[in-house]
């Protein structure tokens, strides 16, 4: 009986690895499950000090997209509505029924939001860390060009081969959805206070004005600044980031 329990456990946490498409880890007991999309660069275990809080409570899934962890990189388009769609139909593949609490971090808040619009009575809520405005590359050029030509630079000399394509792909779809009215699933924005060693006023002035822009495609109460911590709350902060799940699951319709 112990060795089937042991086995049985095993196989719950084990990746489900498919060699066309993201790879799921799924942890944690509960009826409602938390799907975690990680930034540009990041495999799952970027979720790694949340996971622990969250796996009392919920279902917890972390996804590998193609090229990261344990997924082997894709030739298909990497814009945010072919992974938004990638990765519902692995959930709905593994058997995880909707609906989905979503979570994003940077440019997954940006797949996640995504996600929400093409899929919405799929999703419970949405929480975003830091997430990456629709806009944020396009307004970087014009308003912050000093700071564009260095990330230029960077996505040449220190991207992957998937970052690259995430990276050119970011807005590729974006014209398609129909953001007229807000997304009226509950959601909570967490952002970040600290600057990054690049980012000048110029900059952080923009992101400000992106910031607040959420409020307006979101049913957001407002954005949750979590003074004096980086862009990494997930790793910085992860009680805060678990109270915000906590928060959206008591509003979400439950499953």
């Amino acid at each position: 009986m112990k060795a089937g329990l042991l086995a049985a456990l095993c196989l719950l946490a084990a990746p489900e690895a498919r060699p066309d498409g993201p790879t799921l880890q799924v942890s944690g007991a509960g009826t409602r499950t938390v799907v975690l999309q990680s930034g540009l660069g990041d495999d799952a275990q970027v979720w790694d000090a949340l996971r622990p809080l969250l796996e009392r409570h919920y279902r917890v899934v972390r996804i590998d997209r193609p090229g990261y962890g344990a997924s082997a990189p894709t030739t298909a388009p990497r814009d945010p509505c072919t992974i938004a769609d990638e990765t519902r139909d692995r959930l709905v593949q593994a058997g995880i029924a909707p609906p989905w609490l979503l979570v994003g971090h940077s440019l997954g808040g940006l797949y996640q939001y995504v996600f929400a619009r093409r899929h919405p009575a799929e999703t419970g809520g949405l929480v975003l860390l830091d997430p990456t405005h629709p806009a944020h590359w396009a307004t970087m050029q014009q308003e912050a060009p000093g700071l564009a030509t260095a990330l230029r630079a960077m996505r040449t000399l220190a991207f992957s081969d998937t970052a690259r394509a995430e990276f050119d792909a970011q807005a590729a779809c974006l014209d398609s959805l129909d953001e007229r009215a807000p997304l009226h699933r509950p959601t909570r924005i967490l952002v970040s206070d600290r600057p990054g060693p690049l980012e000048n006023d110029s900059f952080r002035s923009m992101l400000r004005r992106l910031r607040l822009d959420w409020l307006r495609r979101l049913d957001a109460p407002g954005l949750q600044v979590v003074w004096d911590s980086g862009h990494y709350l997930q790793r910085e902060v992860p009680q805060d980031v678990a109270d915000a799940i906590d928060a959206v699951a008591r509003e979400a319709v439950a499953p």
